[in-house]
């Protein structure tokens, strides 16, 4: 079959560190194929390249089978690849058919022609196989089709070759469904689909071919055939069998340190009650939008007024602010790492003590020796893989940078830790390293609340699991009792 992109002896280099080291990649013309391997594999570097957001430094691209020399031709690649980026640029405040012309509106008579754009987005979009009036704004729009908008922005130009950066990591399983049917819409028009994913089951589910790099180096490239399992992938990805089982590890739980009576705030979440032991796991799983990260926003005092008990160690507490929560020992990790959790201008140790910045000063400096020896004793104790706490934290890989945000609540202090999808954007062996994290704080006597969608993140951490939907919790289910048939019955609306 025809290739749509090959890429020959691709090198890259940062300073001293060689990112990529003559890598080969091919993508046929109408196939989805799966770009995977560890966080700082070099997957994204080479997407980069591809999509000319960076320059190789040795190598050949063809597209089509016409080589391209993105640094002489750049309009040449920019017409025939798009990257859909994880964190989408989409404008909340325009339309659909507004989103998909930004830039490059089309006018009539010195105004903006509306209905040529939508016209044509609306073309796009039954291309597609989708139904939406293109003059929807976008802010009404669900995740998945925020995705599917940047999708249509791409058909839009004409793309041949569409990049996909980890596009299901905040979708429910309705969404994926909806997302997997347009690719596939894509791919029977002889569009190619470059799919980069963490989650082996959907690259086992959607993709036609699969290429594993690790370290820099081309590892593995093959279809996707029957009797080919996750393991097999993640045995290439991370070099050895990754091991997933003896995660969990029942300990004795203490007194109830967490306990939420009534809680109810409208339109997001109704007569919630449940209650956290100290040195618990406790699970909160549902889908998207079920009203979990709002519920446990309020607990930590952002997502105010509420009505309803929040009574921390036997007493009520009313959370008005995230300084009452650190002050009464709860921490938070936000879901969205690289938007609300990490500080991309500051260097690796002064994003950990963010929070406690003020208590480690004097007179307004920091106490750097304090400073030092916080930062080794996280760096150690999550096992941070890093050069020098003096590099940026977007010198570290994804799941490194997620146990600098981990590390960053634990540094407060607190009893009560509420993770809210702690793996987000993470590998699997940097998964398992954070789950064996998570059971070995909780067996110190940490108390956690891991809010989830992945049935199997619960499975490996958790002691037991309240399911949500819409706004209420619907069941709790002890470890034994938390199947993934159980939680999905119960997460859909089912009952049992």
């Amino acid at each position: 079959m025809a290739l749509a992109v090959e890429m020959k002896g691709i090198k890259k280099s940062f300073g001293a560190n060689y990112v990529l080291k003559g890598v080969d990649f091919a993508v046929e013309k109408g196939s989805i194929h799966a770009l995977l391997g560890e966080n700082g594999a070099g997957k994204s570097t080479m997407m980069n390249i591809l999509g000319n957001v960076l320059h190789k430094d040795e190598g050949q691209i063809f597209i089509g089978g016409e080589e391209v020399e993105p640094a002489k031709n750049p309009r040449l690649i920019e017409e025939k690849v798009a990257f859909i980026h994880q964190e989408l640029s989409l404008v909340n405040d325009l339309n659909i058919f507004e989103n998909l012309y930004l830039g490059k509106e089309l006018k009539k008579w010195g105004l903006l022609d509306k209905k040529t754009m939508s016209g044509r987005a609306s073309e796009v979009l039954e291309r597609m196989g989708v139904n939406i009036n293109p003059y929807t704004m976008v802010s009404e729009l669900n995740p998945s089709y925020k995705q599917i908008t940047e999708i249509a922005r791409a058909m839009l130009k004409d793309a041949q070759v569409i990049i996909m950066d980890e596009p299901t990591t905040s979708l429910t399983d309705v969404e994926i469904e909806l997302i997997f049917g347009v690719m596939k819409a894509l791919k029977n028009q002889g569009i190619s689909l470059i799919f980069i994913s963490h989650k082996l089951n959907e690259v086992l589910q959607v993709c036609d071919s699969y290429t594993i790099l690790r370290d820099g180096e081309l590892i593995v490239t093959g279809k996707v055939e029957e009797g080919l399992e996750e393991k097999d992938l993640s045995t290439h990805m991370v070099g050895e069998e990754v091991n997933t089982e003896g995660i969990y590890k029942p300990r004795e739980l203490g007194d109830v340190v967490l306990e939420i009576k009534d809680l109810s705030r409208e339109r997001e979440y109704k007569s919630i009650n449940l209650s956290l032991r100290k040195g618990e796991i406790l699970g909160v799983t549902g889908l998207m939008g079920d009203g979990r990260t709002e519920l446990f926003a309020s607990v930590y005092g952002v997502n105010s007024p509420y009505e309803g008990k929040v009574i921390i160690e036997g007493k009520e507490v009313k959370m008005g602010s995230s300084n009452t929560a650190m002050k009464n020992k709860i921490a938070y990790v936000p879901k969205n790492r690289k938007e609300n959790a990490i500080v991309k201008d500051l260097n690796i140790k002064e994003n950990l003590v963010l929070p406690i910045m003020n208590k480690i000063s004097q007179l307004g400096i920091l106490r750097n020796s304090v400073l030092e020896d916080l930062t080794s004793e996280y760096v150690k104790k999550l096992d941070i893989k890093l050069g020098s706490t003096e590099n940026l934290i977007t010198s570290l890989s994804g799941g490194n940078q997620q146990k600098v945000v981990i590390s960053k609540a634990l540094c407060t202090n607190p009893s009560v830790v509420i993770l809210d999808n702690p793996t987000q954007g993470v590998d699997v062996g940097a998964k398992m390293e954070i789950y064996r994290q998570i059971v070995a704080l909780a067996e110190q006597g940490y108390s956690f609340v891991i809010l989830s969608s992945e049935v199997p993140e619960i499975q490996r951490t958790c002691d037991r699991v309240y399911v949500m939907f819409q706004g209420e919790i619907r069941q709790e289910f002890s470890r034994d009792e938390m199947t993934e048939e159980n939680i999905m019955l119960i997460a859909t609306g089912g009952k049992l």
